[in-house]
């Protein structure tokens, strides 16, 4: 798939073509790995106090999560998900938005907008 453009419409404040460019996500292994590091070496809280969450998450919530992400969580399968659809980024108003492109199998369907801000960093926002 080439990468389309838009221009703006008259009126908007800037009058620059923005490109839709295709992207695909390849987080770099090193990163993962150092990101494994440091949910394993993270310092976790003392037990709560209390048996509900008006002290925020339970401890033992927390200790399930961090164990999920550092040894279970399967990052490549769900970077090749990702990278399955048309997936691409443009930027709006100085930041790069990231969207996927997927028509509807049905005819007449209403659009759905979802979007995510990329970071100058390429991370994701939010």
């Amino acid at each position: 798939m080439t990468p389309a453009t838009v221009t703006q419409r008259p009126g908007e404040q800037t009058t620059d073509t923005i490109a839709i460019r295709p992207y695909s996500v390849n987080v770099p292994e090193a990163e993962l790995t150092e990101l494994h590091r440091r949910i394993k070496a993270t310092r976790l809280p003392e037990k709560e106090t209390v048996a509900d969450f008006s002290q925020g998450v339970p401890l033992a919530t927390v200790e399930k999560l961090a164990k999920y992400w550092a040894t279970e969580y399967d990052w490549r399968k769900v970077e090749a998900r990702l990278n399955a659809v048309p997936t691409f980024i443009t930027e709006i108003d100085g930041l790069d938005i990231h969207f996927i492109h997927v028509r509807s199998k049905h005819e007449n369907a209403l659009p759905v907008i979802v979007t995510q801000t990329l970071l100058p960093t390429g991370h994701h926002a939010g």
